[in-house]
């Protein structure tokens, strides 16, 4: 059983119970729902493109920001060097449950 969703400007494969990093969801607190859905799978081997009735599950477990990545442009023999730090902004959610046409499939308890 899984899903793919869309957040941030990427798509995800998520199924119950997976914890992911997504681009910063700005005041997210609590349990939060992907709508935009672009297909999901409720058994093995058939796969629903019907974006309408399915819903994805989430709480926020924290929000955070990544290490630091340096960038540095070097041109050799001009002497010109420039260093810059980027630390990009990150929320982690949990998924917890996915909805297609009223079904409501959870993580199992091992996860």
């Amino acid at each position: 059983m899984y899903a793919v969703i869309r957040t941030g400007g990427k798509q995800y494969r998520v199924a119950p119970g997976d914890v992911l990093r997504v681009e910063k969801l700005e005041g997210a607190t609590g349990d939060i729902e992907f709508t935009d859905v672009l297909a999901a799978s409720p058994e093995a081997g058939s796969i629903s493109f019907n974006p309408e009735s399915i819903k994805v599950v989430a709480s926020v477990l924290k929000q955070d920001r990544a290490e630091k990545i340096l960038v540095f442009h070097f041109k050799r023999k001009k002497q010109y060097k420039k260093l810059q730090g980027h630390r990009q902004s990150y929320t982690e959610v949990r998924i917890n449950e996915i909805h297609i046409d009223g079904k409501s499939f959870t993580a199992a308890n091992g996860r």
